[in-house]
């Protein structure tokens, strides 16, 4: 025999293994009936996660078009257009050029700029300025007093109904109202005292593209609120909450400039909202009846 055909025959010993070679090996250790496995069984399904206490509540835009039909949908449809086109809708009763969403951005929907998500559990509450349990038409009639500069709707109204079903839809799904972060215009604390000239400064180079140049708003012909007045007989009275230094200082913070928020320091905003705050706008007549318990805020205009 060659010796190539030797070396042939050993390398193919090696390298292919008899079947009782192979046994020897794999059954090392000693043979054992094999148990039958055990089913296996599907995760249960996770349901959706709740929103972590005191965390914000924000609505999904699609949910808008879930609303439901017949007269309960039509009367949050309409609360919602109230809220959006509030002085046109409303001319009887707003006295100026403002609507809801103007504090209450995107419709009450806004973290951090006063939403109305889950407003449904946090009243019935005292409150200090009234000096007595409000409910929720009370508080939003403040609105109506103070930050339209108009009259309160009768309670058994279709506008009052309609705000008040739209503020209960917005809520519906939110675990606790009165455990949602940012329901409010969560307040900050400035350095320094407020400094009016640097912000007038900082109007014009940051707010007065939108507000205009004198803060009295922008309106489109057929009298649509583009961008709302902050000045002027248009605006607020000295009785509306963001005529109260620390309320707009929190406000302009967040949210301003449009889409931009919390671009501005802590101590820009406080010396922007000092400036627009104290600058001419409508009187209150019933502001002597404030805080007749006492607890008067110091930020209060009068």
């Amino acid at each position: 025999m060659s010796r190539s055909l030797v070396l042939a025959l050993l390398l193919a010993a090696c390298s292919a293994p008899a079947p009782e070679h192979q046994a020897a090996h794999v059954g090392a250790m000693p043979a054992r009936t094999a148990e039958p496995a055990a089913p296996v069984e599907a995760p249960p399904a996770e349901a959706p996660a709740a929103p972590a206490a005191n965390a914000p509540y924000v609505i999904d835009p699609a949910a808008f078009a879930t609303l439901p039909e017949g007269p309960e949908g039509e009367l949050v449809r309409r609360g919602h257009a109230l809220s959006m086109d509030t002085h046109r809708l409303l001319p009887d009763e707003v006295g100026n050029g403002l609507n809801c969403t103007n504090c209450h951005l995107k419709a009450g929907t806004t973290p951090k700029a006063a939403p109305w998500v889950g407003v449904t559990d946090r009243y019935p509450r005292y409150r200090a300025r009234s000096g007595k349990v409000d409910d929720l038409p009370d508080r939003i009639n403040g609105c109506m007093e103070r930050s339209m500069n108009g009259t309160a709707l009768a309670k058994d109204s279709e506008p009052m109904q309609a705000f008040v079903a739209y503020m209960t839809w917005l809520s519906k799904d939110v675990p606790d109202g009165k455990n949602v972060a940012d329901v409010g215009m969560p307040k900050i604390e400035p350095p320094h005292e407020p400094d009016r000239e640097n912000g007038k400064a900082l109007f014009e180079t940051k707010c007065a593209a939108c507000h205009g140049v004198d803060g009295k708003g922008v309106f489109a012909p057929d009298d649509a609120t583009m961008f709302p007045p902050l000045i002027g007989e248009r605006s607020y009275n000295i009785g509306a909450g963001m005529a109260r230094l620390n309320t707009a200082t929190a406000f302009v913070k967040h949210n301003m400039p449009l889409n931009q928020g919390g671009t501005l320091t802590d101590q820009e905003a406080h010396d922007i909202a000092a400036w627009f705050i104290f600058q001419d706008r409508p009187d209150l007549a019933k502001k002597d009846g404030d805080w007749p318990k006492g607890d008067k805020p110091s930020d209060a205009r009068y």
